[in-house]
């Protein structure tokens, strides 16, 4: 919630998005470097969003996951079709899928029983068990936190509504806060109804060989009903296809940002789209392929929130919406936090 509400503040503050900001503040070397690496993180967003969609089709259709890859991807260029009505049907579109998304797991929450005492003990009793524990939880800030999305959501905020003084800025940025506190909640209800669920029903019935979405599903299948296994299918596949679009518009922002070109979207929507249907043709294991994808976006967190916390630290970017000492402060330790978590990561796979 603090990065994004950052992203947000830096786009009502300035009429800019910060690829278009770190193009100016920093050097040219820099700012390519920046924008290679943000390009490698949209890559490996579309292999996250395609891939996992060509398993929910895979699960609730049998169709092999390249041709569903295929359809997947047609899909996405569907859900991006609404942006040539107008933003707003896109956003409706795709709040649409996240509905279902969080209506699904929802469900599943019910279904699984879980022990409210056990929830609240472990929100705040962390458990590690290996370097494959640490992947998957360095995996998941990626998948929440989203580097993309933070150069996204400033470009979202620049020209909306335009502040014509200080005040209305900040009455701008208010209603911003609510709508990022809203959104994430909703986000991390996902995250943790995921992780409850495969507790409740996996752990505690003795399945605990249960390493991938499949295994999950036919876990599913075996321990409550077809219908559950079908719902998560279905929060599979609507997941994908609403952050595959989301990662498509975020690619196209730093791509005009950084090196002030642009191309037609659905043109970005097929050069991305083609890594990820490598995967698929080859036969790389789909589980493994999210995982890692998603461990790759947040070793990219890194690059787009240290050069966030840097330029809304400047009086003479941000104005009256600079960042006081003390969130400047606040998350800079949570960038720190990341970047320690990324290379104890690193020291574990190669020395550990």
């Amino acid at each position: 919630m603090l990065v994004q509400m950052q992203s947000a503040k830096l786009g009502i503050a300035t009429g800019k998005n910060l690829a278009e900001l770190c193009r100016e503040r920093f050097s040219r070397r820099t700012s390519i470097g920046l924008w290679l690496q943000a390009e490698l993180v949209a890559m490996a967003t579309d292999i996250a969003e395609v891939v996992g969609s060509a398993l929910g089709l895979n699960l609730l259709f049998g169709i092999p996951l390249f041709p569903a890859g295929i359809i997947a991807g047609a899909g996405a260029f569907a859900i991006l079709g609404l942006q040539q009505m107008g933003y707003r049907r896109l956003e409706a579109g795709i709040a649409a899928l996240v509905g279902v998304v969080v209506a699904s797991f929802v469900f599943e929450l019910f279904d699984a029983k879980p022990q409210a005492s056990e929830i609240g003990r472990h929100l705040f009793v962390p458990g590690f068990e290996g370097t494959e524990s640490i992947l998957l939880a360095t995996g998941i800030i990626g998948a929440t936190v989203m580097p993309h999305v933070v150069y996204l959501h400033s470009a979202l905020t620049q020209r909306r509504i335009v502040g014509r003084d200080s005040a209305e800025r900040k009455k701008i940025l208010g209603f911003e806060k609510v709508d990022v506190v809203i959104a994430l909640s909703l986000a991390g209800l996902v995250n943790l109804s995921m992780m409850i669920v495969a507790a409740a029903l996996f752990h505690t019935s003795g399945l605990t060989g249960v390493e991938s979405i499949d295994g999950a599903y036919e876990g599913l299948q075996q321990l409550v009903s077809d219908r559950a296994a079908t719902v998560f299918g279905i929060a599979l596949l609507a997941s994908g296809f609403a952050s595959s679009s989301v990662g498509t518009m975020a690619g196209q922002v730093v791509m005009q940002g950084f090196i002030r070109r642009r191309i037609p979207l659905f043109l970005r929507r097929a050069l991305t789209l083609a890594p990820a249907l490598v995967v698929l043709a080859i036969g790389v294991d789909p589980t493994n392929a999210l995982v890692g994808s998603q461990v790759v976006l947040s070793f990219g967190i890194p690059f787009a929130l240290v050069p966030l916390l840097i330029v809304a630290s400047k009086r003479e970017v941000m104005g009256d919406l600079v960042n006081p000492r003390w969130l400047t402060a606040i998350a800079g330790v949570i960038a720190a936090l990341i970047i320690a978590l990324n290379v104890f990561l690193l020291q574990q796979v190669f020395f550990g």
